[in-house]
């Protein structure tokens, strides 16, 4: 994508605050990654976003100042790719969680200085502080403005669609206790990786844990109906009211579902079949 087409996905969102959305739209994606810029004398960059040179030429072309941090949500492929190539291009500083071991995550991100849960990263102008929020993945975290009382939520919270949660490194319980701990800060915007703000965040919060339990509820009785049976045909039953073509992807939200049962001592899974206890 050309540089001069990339400048309609450009958005001042507050002063100090833009947004650039990466050219990869998708099933996925939605409208495309977030990409956020903060400050104004010196730049912080939220989540660079894959590893498309045009994105990455347009970062440094619309900043008004030295781009001096470079932080990411998360590892997935369309999240951090970007980050070591605008590292090596302006020294900045890399700064989130490695990605686990041995997983498709993006294995290139190296963290110059690795954030645990309420780590800050302080600047003249604001203050981010960590949020270790696992659940989309092990190793997410989601980070306040302190002034603003903003969170920039990755894929934690998305504006548009939910967010799968795939196992082994999704995990469905600490998904849930993460969307808690957010609302016990009480932000006052959130700023996710995909999709438009979102101003109502404790609606917003409240409706996704709600979704998920009701979800929960409805395969426990799919469970009761169907005991003995495989995630591809309980799938078909407890998420009947998505489009066929979303279920292989539904299979593993389903999936972590059932783990979090399990060891709640509510399901239980042999030789692939998965029973109500």
């Amino acid at each position: 994508m050309k540089i001069k087409q990339s400048l309609s996905n450009f958005k001042q969102l507050t002063p100090g605050i833009q947004r650039l959305l990466a050219p990869n739209p998708g099933m996925m994606t939605g409208p495309g990654t977030n990409t956020y810029l903060l400050g104004q004398k010196e730049i912080a960059v939220i989540d660079p976003g894959p590893a498309i040179a045009s994105h990455i030429a347009m970062i440094q072309k619309i900043v008004s100042a030295p781009i001096r941090w470079i932080i990411v949500t998360h590892t997935h492929l369309d999240h951090s790719p970007a980050a070591q190539m605008l590292a090596e291009a302006t020294g900045a500083e890399l700064l989130g969680q490695s990605p686990p071991a041995g997983s498709n995550q993006d294995q290139t991100f190296s963290p110059h200085r690795i954030l645990n849960n309420g780590d800050k990263i302080e600047t003249e102008e604001f203050t981010l502080t960590a949020i270790h929020t696992p659940g989309h993945a092990s190793n997410h975290l989601c980070y306040l403005h302190e002034k603003l009382q903003w969170i920039f939520t990755g894929d934690h919270v998305m504006n548009g669609s939910t967010v799968v949660i795939n196992p082994p490194d999704g995990n469905m319980k600490d998904y849930l206790d993460s969307l808690a701990q957010l609302k016990i800060l009480d932000p006052k915007k959130l700023a996710p990786g995909h999709g438009d703000l979102l101003p109502n965040p404790q609606a917003t919060l409240d409706w996704i844990i709600t979704h998920r339990l009701e979800r929960e509820a409805k395969i426990i009785t799919t469970l009761d109906s169907m005991s003995g049976s495989s995630l591809t045909k309980l799938v078909k039953k407890a998420y009947d009211d998505i489009d066929a073509k979303l279920h292989p992807l539904a299979e593993r939200s389903l999936l972590a579902h059932l783990i979090k049962l399990n060891r709640e001592h509510l399901a239980n899974e042999k030789n692939g079949l998965w029973y109500l206890s």
